[in-house]
């Protein structure tokens, strides 16, 4: 009986999976345009699986081993079963192959089921509760019906009269598991990460993020062409290979368990995020979700349709607009997502509409661009004002040498009276290391980052090819900078409209001068000190270890917080979010100040301006907040003799702006 009814299990969920794989595309197909290389991107699944994806999988020893036995397994059962089972080839050596891939698979199944005994708050219940069942029936059927072909049974035992009731209960065991690993893979089930996963892998939107490599920077919008959206209305807005990777989401919770916002309870949970979109490509209201909502909005509140809008003006939407503005672009939940989806592209896509075609940014959003279109700064101070804090340091100006090593560019901290004495500390460290160095003083106009985190890419544009076509007036080695959002918007999103250089981010090149000889510190003297690391240093741009070398340099030994590197905690200040201020339960900074108070450190070092003024103006914070310059320009001390002959530390060879590549 088995041998009549299993070809056709198979290949009718095979069928029906075919089916719901060409449904499910059409879904994804309603999307913008995006050109993929088809053939280089499938060929490439292998690779990014194990190597690429599993490194972000194998942060979690137990899931990612466990990972590796149930997903291996079923690739390997499926494959097997179909031969043995489905096209007839039952022997031996193919049965015991069979029967060690199902086993695989029963045990991965197992932990499966010990994680969804008590599931961490983060993972998605409803349909995910049955995936372990699932998950056994089917290794378990396959497995049972396989043991006559490898002769531990005996061939006869299910075929006989007696043996139909057996027979039919282990088919409709296989049946069950076909139904769940074939069907829902295509369908909708929780399987459906599996196949939408590995098509996301083969076509990702950013592809330069595998084989090692880095890719975090915005893409630009081509203000050129009036047919295009400026920026996402309705899920159709959306390129195609990002509702696939919506559709990829395993709802494993790892995005929502970092997010800063959602631990603050503003009304952001990424996960709910993506799966809304989700809803919204297919159709339909949220009401079937089951994970954590978003704080203080109950499930069932949101519905859309493909071509309806994503955020309304009134009635029911999929998202509400508080929930785009509470985001701070700290990528924690790009970074942790085991199947690489890009929530900040998305996020920053629905705030470009809301920006340029609603004029809706919340709080002092709209005075800030106004600010940043009238004197090109976002707190709309007299552009000429900019260097009036250095009247005293008569600092070599980029108009006066036009050929310099090192370009500082101060950044709008020069507004700032707090940072100006960061950018004091790093201009006495430069001159004490002989930097060849220059700024642009009023020629010098915002980076744009703010502008562009707040959805306004026109502005941002605008301001980026005026600052670069200054930049080409002048020659330098390199850009330093100690505001790590300029740093990553002058580094890695100038280059898309013309502007390429090399950028260092001030602790990065003090580790760089230390290395060389070129300064000298006293012995530290202060107490225990932690460093906070910056997301757009960090997360971004993968710089963490610099800033410990600094501090190592200076004698100090960093109490780390637990969550630190790549798992840094936001301090909040970034995407525009203290400007949009959406209200929460409590507030980021406060949170990253626990996790400082936590340590027992008695100072916290930091490297970026956004970061000192969040953490600093945290109320009866027991530690003391300070940049990385200032404390090495606290410790200099004069080098000896040997380290301060010569004239001039510039190479000689220079080149100009468009020419240095980074």
């Amino acid at each position: 009986m088995l041998d009549t009814l299993l070809p056709i299990l198979i290949f009718t969920a095979l069928t029906l999976a075919a089916i719901g794989a060409v449904r499910r595309i059409r879904l994804w197909r309603q999307g913008r345009p995006s050109p993929v290389n088809l053939l280089k991107g499938l060929a490439a699944v292998p690779r990014r699986y194990l190597v690429d994806l599993h490194h972000v999988v194998g942060r979690d020893k137990m899931i990612s081993n466990t990972h590796v036995a149930t997903a291996g397994g079923f690739v390997a059962a499926a494959v097997l079963m179909i031969l043995v089972h489905g096209l007839g080839l039952a022997n031996p050596v193919l049965g015991g192959l069979l029967l060690l891939a199902s086993t695989s698979m029963f045990i991965g199944s197992l932990f499966v089921a010990r994680r969804r005994i008590n599931p961490p708050a983060r993972l998605s219940k409803g349909p995910w509760m049955r995936l372990p069942k699932s998950l056994m029936a089917f290794s378990l059927g396959v497995f049972l019906i396989t043991l006559p072909t490898v002769g531990l049974l005996p061939e006869g035992l299910l075929e006989g009269s007696g043996s139909w009731l057996l027979a039919l209960i282990l088919a409709g065991v296989v049946a069950w598991g076909l139904g769940e690993m074939f069907f829902g893979m295509t369908w909708g089930g929780p399987m459906k990460h599996a196949f939408a996963g590995a098509l996301h892998l083969a076509f990702h939107r950013r592809a330069e993020r595998f084989g090692g490599g880095r890719s975090t920077g915005l893409k630009a919008l081509n203000l050129e062409n009036e047919a295009a959206p400026l920026g996402v209305e309705k899920p159709a807005d959306f390129t195609w290979n990002q509702l696939l990777g919506f559709d990829a989401c395993v709802q494993c919770g790892r995005c929502e368990a970092v997010c800063p916002a959602f631990a603050a309870g503003q009304p952001l949970n990424p996960k709910k995020l993506i799966q809304d979109m989700v809803v919204g490509m297919a159709g339909g209201s949220d009401a079937a979700y089951a994970g954590s909502p978003y704080p203080g909005k109950p499930v069932g509140e949101h519905a859309g349709s493909p071509h309806g809008p994503i955020v309304a003006l009134e009635g029911k939407a999929l998202v509400d607009a508080d929930t785009l503005w509470s985001c701070t672009t700290c990528r924690a939940c790009v970074e942790e997502c085991p199947m690489m989806i890009e929530h900040v592209d998305a996020i920053v896509d629905m705030r470009r509409h809301l920006t340029l075609e609603r004029g809706k940014t919340p709080n002092k959003g709209a005075e800030v661009l106004d600010n940043l279109i009238a004197t090109d700064n976002p707190g709309g101070f007299d552009p000429g004002s900019r260097l009036n804090w250095a009247a005293d340091l008569e600092l070599p100006l980029m108009a006066d040498l036009k050929q310099v090593d090192v370009l500082l560019w101060l950044g709008d901290g020069a507004f700032d009276m707090r940072n100006q004495r960061t950018l004091r500390a790093l201009i006495k460290v430069l001159k004490a290391a002989e930097v060849d160095f220059a700024v642009l003083g009023n020629e010098e106009r915002d980076s744009g980052d703010v502008a562009r985190r707040l959805g306004d890419e026109a502005t941002f544009q605008s301001l980026a090819k005026r600052n670069i076509a200054t930049l080409s007036q002048y020659q330098f080695l390199q850009i330093v900078t100690c505001d790590p959002h300029s740093f990553h918007v002058l580094g890695n999103e100038y280059g898309e409209l013309g502007g390429h250089y090399q950028v260092r981010h001030h602790s990065t090149f003090i580790a760089e001068l230390f290395e060389a000889g070129r300064l000298s510190f006293a012995p530290w003297r202060g107490g225990s000190v932690t460093y906070h690391d910056p997301c757009y240093l960090g997360r971004y741009n993968g710089e963490f270890e610099a800033p410990r070398n600094v501090l190592k340099a200076l004698g100090i030994e960093v109490k780390e917080m637990e969550r630190s590197g790549f798992r840094s905690r936001c301090c909040g200040g970034g995407g525009g979010a203290p400007i949009t201020d959406i209200p929460g339960k409590q507030r980021i900074p406060d949170m990253r100040m626990n996790d400082v108070q936590e340590t027992g450190a008695e100072l916290v070092a930091v490297g970026c301006p956004q970061c000192t003024a969040m953490l600093e103006g945290v109320v009866d914070a027991n530690a003391e907040v300070r940049d990385i310059a200032e404390l090495v320009a606290d410790a200099l001390v004069e080098r000896p003799a040997a380290d301060t002959s010569g004239t001039s530390h510039r190479p000689a060879a220079t080149t100009t702006a468009e020419e240095v590549i980074v």
